[in-house]
C-alpha cells in the first residue's frame, strides 16, 4: 500500500507552514484511518510561488502541480498550509486534489475558528483537519463527491457543512479503499 507522507507547506516571508503537534496529531489519525505508514515530510515546502496578491490567496492548483513534481513515484502526499487557498472560480477552498493522482492539499485558514472572529477551538481544527485531510486523499484515490451529507467525501463550501459531516467513509465510498487493502 502506498504509504502517505504529509508536507509542511508555507511562505518563507508570509505565513508559516502549520505547527509540528497539529501535523503530528494529523499523520497519527491519517495512518489509523487508512492503515499505512504516514509520516510527515521534514522540509516545510515554499509556497510564494504561488500567491496572488492581489488576493491575498494562493493558487492551490499550481501548488499542486509543484507538488506533483517533487515527489517520488509511490507516494501519497498530503500538503498542508496555514495559507488561504482558491481557485480562480471559486472564492477560496479547504483544500484540492488530483483525482486518481498521488497529491492533495489542505489549508487551516479557515478551518480555524479566529478566521470567523471567534476564539481559538484547538479540538475543532483538528476535527476539521482530519475531514478535509481525509476528503481530499480520498480524491487522490478516485472518489468523488458523495451525496451521502455524513459521508467524508460530501462536498463541503462553508464549515457548517464540514463540522455537520463525520470523518468516515460511507459504505459506497469505503468499497474502492477496500478493495485497494485500506482499511
Amino acid at each position: 500500500m502506498t504509504p502517505i507522507h504529509l508536507v509542511p507547506l508555507g511562505n518563507g516571508g508570509g505565513p508559516p507552514a502549520p505547527p509540528l503537534d497539529l501535523l503530528e496529531y494529523l499523520a497519527a489519525t491519517l495512518a489509523r484511518k487508512f492503515r499505512v505508514v504516514c509520516s510527515i515530510r521534514p522540509e516545510p515546502f515554499d509556497l510564494s510561488f504561488a500567491l496572488d496578491a492581489a488576493r491575498n490567496q494562493y493558487h492551490s492548483t499550481a501548488i499542486l502541480q509543484r507538488l506533483e513534481r517533487a515527489t517520488q513515484p509511490g507516494v501519497r502526499v498530503l500538503g498542508v498550509t496555514t495559507c488561504d487557498l482558491y481557485v480562480p472560480v471559486l472564492t477560496f477552498v479547504f483544500g484540492e486534489a488530483q483525482l486518481d493522482g498521488g497529491c492533495a492539499v489542505v489549508s487551516t485558514a479557515r478551518l480555524e475558528e479566529e478566521f470567523y472572529g471567534l476564539p481559538p477551538r484547538p479540538d475543532l481544527l483538528r476535527d476539521r483537519l482530519v475531514k478535509e485531510g481525509a476528503h481530499e486523499l480520498g480524491h487522490t484515490f478516485g472518489l468523488r463527491h458523495c451525496p451521502d451529507w455524513r459521508c467524508v467525501m460530501a462536498s463541503s463550501h462553508a464549515v457548517e457543512r464540514l463540522d455537520i459531516k463525520t470523518a468516515e467513509f460511507c459504505q459506497e465510498c469505503r468499497k474502492p479503499l477496500l478493495s485497494n487493502g485500506y482499511f
